[in-house]
């Protein structure tokens, strides 16, 4: 007898991603249920699915109906922008939760690993995107065409350097670097931001490139680096020439429409090692 897959609970951000997921899954024969955030996961994704809307605050609500819908695994799918403690407005879980988690919940990635320790305290079990949709893991070298110079190798290389002191700091998983000059660094604002910022601080001259790694101590898990077709958009209205990924550590959406708009806009993409990253769970 073929044993029935577990319910898969999916923690929907933005984007398509959480979408895909679920359809991916159910594509398996497996059941899902969506939990949407208000504010953050756009209505489409959850229309016809079994789901429920929350605030980030209703811990106690989120897991209760995680348990009563059988849910065995729980995957983060789709980026979020991190609640300011007021408008967690928590519940009583919530507030016991973060006063337990004390300056862990200063970083992303310190609250995550807390918020997964949580969910598999309580039985359910954390997956990656990169479990149920093989295909996300960026792997090595070029994705298009196109492919960096000597230069952008170097330039790859000096912002390699910045977003690995950056993640080992909990602060962000990007930078952008021009002729060796450092022009942004991600945090809070994330990815397309920086990349708006950087288009009034480009230099004359080849432009720059955009390095995204995963935090050197990141539960690979929950919230890999990712780009898709609007990053190589912004990236190219930023004045860049390319954007270097972490092979085997984040996550690339819709490889084959990431290639055709790199080419299109003249930007090399490619998947580069990042020496020393974790393969697992972060301790």
């Amino acid at each position: 007898m073929t044993a029935v897959p577990q319910k898969l609970a999916i923690l929907a951000g933005g984007g398509t991603l959480p979408a895909r997921i679920a359809a991916a899954a159910l594509g398996q024969g497996r059941p899902v249920f969506l939990v949407a955030f208000e504010g953050h996961t756009d209505p489409d994704t959850v229309a016809g699915l079994p789901h429920l809307w929350s605030r980030f605050g209703a811990a106690g609500t989120i897991i209760r109906r995680l348990h009563d819908e059988g849910v065995g695994d729980v995957v983060f799918a789709g980026p979020v922008k991190r609640p300011s403690f007021t408008e967690l407005l928590p519940d009583w879980r919530t507030t016991r939760f973060l006063a337990r988690v004390g300056a862990r919940a200063l970083g992303d990635d310190g609250l995550l690993r807390a918020v997964v320790r949580e969910l598999e305290e309580d039985g359910f079990r954390v997956v990656g995107l990169h479990d149920l949709l093989k295909d996300l893991l960026t792997t090595p070298g070029p994705v298009g065409s196109l492919v960096p110079d000597a230069e952008a190798l170097r330039d790859i290389a000096r912002a390699a350097e910045v977003a690995r002191a950056m993640g080992n700091l909990d602060v962000g998983q990007g930078a952008v670097v021009q002729q060796g000059i450092v022009l942004a660094v991600e945090a809070i604002e994330g990815t397309d931001a920086m990349l708006a910022r950087c288009a009034g601080l480009a230099r004359p001259g080849p432009g720059g490139v955009l390095v995204k790694l995963a935090k050197p101590r990141q539960d690979r898990r929950i919230d890999l680096p990712t780009m898709g077709v609007t990053t190589v958009e912004n990236a190219a209205a930023a004045g860049l020439r390319g954007i270097a990924v972490e092979a085997g550590g984040s996550l690339l959406v819709d490889r084959a429409a990431v290639a055709r708009t790199a080419d299109r806009l003249g930007l090399f993409v490619v998947g580069i090692d990042a020496p020393g990253a974790s393969t697992g769970p972060a301790p």
